[in-house]
């Protein structure tokens, strides 16, 4: 029986994947680098490091990686008083506690991103607690936040789920050996998230609420 929902959050509680991407597509091109933004979407969920590595090659001059870092946090930083939580959303965390799961975020935001997350999602009354970049050495697809999230929540891999929008979410997922769903409001087909490991995938997070309880009864049903 599920005792833990974990959440990601970028693209998966906010609406703010096209917003990284277009603020990456920035920073790069203020660095010299044209990267497309199709790519830049599909590294999205990445840490920092990670994705300036996975989009620019291992042959890169790294002295530039944290300008560019730094130029992506500037952009982005002016959405901060407007970043929209996708429908749903605080719903969804409101009806998870009501079941009598602990709700815990495993988000690569940190610092005064997260906050401002947290304020688009306005549902802290049951976050239980938080793993986020500032917690871990290595963000997803390391299984790191995902175990930190299970500290938090404190419970076992077979007692969560953990909810996300990317690949990397649903690879993080299944190599801490906790359930993934996934959610296409990040803009990530079903099929790379099937493919990764998503065992049930949803339209949006209120598509998910609405069928909160029959994937509650299915994933208890799989336990067994």
């Amino acid at each position: 029986m599920a005792r833990a929902a974990l959440f990601d959050v970028d693209g998966t509680l906010a609406d703010t994947n096209h917003l990284h991407v277009i603020t990456w597509w920035e920073a790069f091109r203020q660095a010299g680098h044209h990267v497309a933004t199709h790519d830049i979407h599909h590294a999205i969920g990445l840490g920092s490091t990670d994705l300036v590595a996975r989009l620019l090659g291992d042959d890169r001059d790294t002295a530039g990686d944290e300008d560019i870092s730094t130029a992506h946090k500037v952009l982005y930083a002016t959405y901060f008083d407007r970043l929209p939580a996708l429908d749903g959303a605080r719903e969804l965390l409101y009806a998870c506690d009501a079941r009598g799961w602990r709700v815990v975020l495993a988000t690569s935001a940190g610092g005064a991103e997260l906050s401002a997350l947290r304020r688009a999602i306005d549902a802290d009354d049951v976050i239980a607690g938080v793993a986020s970049a500032d917690d871990v050495s290595a963000g997803k697809p390391a299984p790191d936040p995902v175990h930190q999230a299970l500290d938090i929540a404190g419970c076992e891999p077979h007692e969560a789920l953990f909810v996300g929008d990317t690949v990397w979410d649903m690879r993080a997922a299944r190599r801490a050996g906790v359930r993934g769903v996934a959610v296409l409001s990040g803009g990530i087909p079903r099929r790379d998230l099937e493919a990764e490991g998503a065992a049930a995938v949803y339209a949006t997070p209120a598509d998910l609420l609405a069928d909160l309880g029959d994937l509650k009864a299915a994933l208890a049903a799989d336990a067994r």
